[in-house]
């Protein structure tokens, strides 16, 4: 089996090797991977972060050895950036800017130097709505994880994943971890609201905020009402989403 990690700012995986396929996730500067599958221009990968799985380019990905990859996978301290875009000095002398959330530690496997600040240890729960704050207006992209495009379960996940702890990538799968509560009332900010559709179906999720509000990604992150029907969007005045189960995670 081979190994890899992701030496660009953001690479789209996709659901088949297909340029115009689905993007079904991102991969962000530092994350690493295993490859199942390796073709002359594609390669199927799992992300080690999340297990999800999809098709990116050979060329916008750095081949790795097992070695590598498993002291990757079993370090202690992950650094990540925390800054909304910080750079990456690279062995080729180019400025490269890195996004919210890329993991900087991998800097020295690749021979690169890290310029900005980052986290390299599990912040306090209250830090969750500050850092999502920090997501506001950017658009939804089906598949995004980065402040130019993001989808609901990519933003709570990398709201987590800069805090120090993780996240699965899809909404039904994140309503799995951690712990139900009975009542808003019980919930504290950093708490995760999930919503289903008609057929029962868990497809969206948002972040708890103090006083009965939530920042979730409709159209773009916005903050909007919670209450046990859901959320209601006070600008149309109608409730956009039904609300399905309260979790604590942390």
């Amino acid at each position: 089996m081979q190994y890899g990690v992701c030496h660009l700012s953001v690479v789209p995986i996709r659901i088949s090797s297909d340029d115009n396929t689905e993007m079904v996730s991102q991969l962000l500067y530092g994350d690493h991977f295993k490859v199942l599958e390796k073709r002359k221009l594609w390669s199927r990968i799992r992300v080690a972060y999340d297990q999800c799985e999809g098709w990116v380019y050979n060329n916008q990905i750095t081949f790795v050895e097992e070695d590598d990859f498993e002291r990757l996978n079993t370090q202690t301290a992950t650094k990540v950036a925390s800054d909304i875009i910080s750079h990456i000095y690279t062995k080729d002398e180019m400025l490269l800017p890195i996004l919210l959330g890329s993991v900087v530690s991998v800097a020295d496997l690749l021979n690169h130097t890290f310029e900005g600040n980052s986290i390299d240890s599990q912040l306090k729960k209250e830090h969750l709505a500050d850092t999502a704050l920090l997501y506001l207006k950017a658009p939804y992209q089906k598949g995004g994880k980065t402040l130019f495009g993001i989808d609901c379960s990519g933003f709570t996940q990398m709201v987590y994943k800069i805090n120090g702890y993780g996240l699965k990538r899809e909404a039904e799968a994140q309503s799995k971890q951690g712990e139900a509560l009975s009542f808003i009332e019980e919930s504290e900010p950093g708490d995760l609201a999930f919503f289903d559709d008609n057929e029962g179906i868990i497809d969206h999720v948002g972040i708890i905020l103090k006083d009965n509000y939530i920042i979730h990604v409709n159209g773009h992150v916005r903050i909007d009402r919670l209450d046990h029907t859901g959320i209601f969007n006070t600008e149309e005045k109608l409730y956009t989403h039904k609300l399905r189960v309260i979790k604590k995670i942390l």
